[in-house]
């Protein structure tokens, strides 16, 4: 098999110039011209045309003697991210959440009057309904449900809540809609929804939401766990943090 150098299509120029870029990072964010040329093994008249190339298009600036990347080089990276849908960018986070807790990890959008799975990293089937992308349940009565009614707007929230018949689950189910909404205002304060036994008895979960940069709620997460075994506690001990900072992490990279 030829060397990407032997293939008559390999842009040598532009593979030197993604070097340059490369060589800049958290041990070395600032480099002199003769750095850049040291680290890339060009000459000093190469390395000299890359930085001044990538500092014309915005991509670096120089300080001095020393060059460093600017933050337009993420363009680069976004313009990937961008391509990606929600479940690619969420897996890998989901998977930290999972490893972490030893319990599956979940994330849904909100469809009406229900929340759609569309990602989710199992560990143990805890649930009597098996859970799937595309798997619809009631939002009112789940902890990525009420996440997501608590980022709705007081409008868009009550043209729902005329929509839903707030039916009993269990035992547990909120069915009042003032409570409902007493419960989605706490939601909404403490960035959080906890629901403990109201969708099927035995089962409680924990989520959060996923925000876009400019705020707007477009996702949920959760962790769910058996009552025998978790304790609200330990879901807010152990499961929030971990939920939050893959959130976090998502949110990052949303485009």
């Amino acid at each position: 098999m030829s060397s990407p150098e032997e293939n008559r299509d390999f842009v040598a120029s532009l593979a030197k110039g993604l070097a340059v870029i490369r060589a800049f990072g958290r041990d070395a964010p600032e480099q002199t011209l003769t750095e850049v040329a040291s680290r890339t093994g060009m000459s000093r008249a190469a390395a000299r045309r890359f930085l001044h190339t990538l500092t014309s298009l915005g991509y670096a600036e120089l300080e001095g003697k020393r060059f460093r990347l600017t933050p337009k080089v993420l363009d680069l990276g976004y313009a990937y991210l961008a391509s990606l849908s929600f479940a690619e960018i969420a897996q890998p986070f989901m998977e930290q959440v999972t490893s972490a807790v030893q319990e599956s990890c979940s994330a849904c959008v909100l469809d009406g009057r229900d929340i759609v799975y569309v990602a989710r990293v199992p560990t143990k089937r805890i649930m009597s309904v098996s859970l799937s992308i595309g798997t619809r349940l009631p939002a009112y009565a789940t902890s990525m449900g009420r996440v997501l009614m608590a980022g709705l707007s007081e409008t868009e929230l009550q043209r729902l809540l005329d929509r839903i018949e707030l039916r009993p689950l269990t035992p547990r189910t909120i069915t009042d809609r003032a409570e409902l909404e007493a419960a989605l205002a706490q939601v909404r304060s403490q960035g959080y929804a906890l629901v403990d036994e109201e969708l099927e008895e035995g089962v409680r979960s924990i989520a959060v939401p996923i925000h876009t940069r400019a705020g707007r709620t477009v996702a949920a997460m959760n962790v769910s766990g058996h009552s025998s075994r978790v304790t609200p506690d330990h879901m807010l001990e152990t499961y929030l943090p971990a939920l939050r900072c893959a959130a976090a992490g998502i949110e990052s990279c949303l485009p």
